[in-house]
């Protein structure tokens, strides 16, 4: 019996995280997407931040906020102001918050994906650096091809 070869699904995952990267990002693979026909699945990645309440407890939030509904809201908004900018007719959108470190949940989401597309830069990291941490290690792991968009030049 011969190996079964997948064929990737007609999607396009996304990452994003508010910066103007990620909004570069998903204006390329909504483009990208009707010119393929596939739709784009807006990934976004989120941790919470613990730290000691004091040597009697054990580790606390270190923000007391609701962190998945403000990552949500962030998400919708990036959402909404890409769409409201670009030709989106026909794209379905798919939105899936995952809690987990950006590149091991974007390598992850990048199976069976036809692509992956980022932004070259997020919010983190040194403001000289022209490719990000997060980038850097999804084009040397991702399962897919891998897109990655600079803020800076027209999409």
């Amino acid at each position: 019996m011969a190996d079964e070869v997948m064929e990737p699904e007609n999607r396009i995952v996304v990452g994003v995280e508010g910066s103007g990267g990620a909004r570069a990002a998903l204006r390329w693979a909504i483009k990208e997407a009707r010119c393929r026909q596939a739709c784009v699945e807006v990934v976004t990645a989120y941790c919470t931040t613990y730290v000691p309440a004091s040597p009697d407890f054990n580790y606390v939030p270190l923000d007391p906020v609701d962190l998945e509904a403000e990552v949500k809201r962030m998400q919708e908004n990036v959402i909404n102001e890409v769409l409201a900018s670009v030709d989106a007719e026909g794209v379905v959108i798919r939105r899936r918050m995952v809690r987990g470190r950006a590149a091991d949940t974007l390598i992850a989401a990048s199976a069976d994906a036809a692509m992956l597309v980022v932004g070259s830069r997020g919010r983190g990291g040194f403001r000289g650096l022209l490719l990000g941490s997060v980038s850097q290690q999804i084009a040397q792991h991702g399962s897919c091809p891998v897109v990655i968009v600079r803020p800076d030049l027209p999409t």
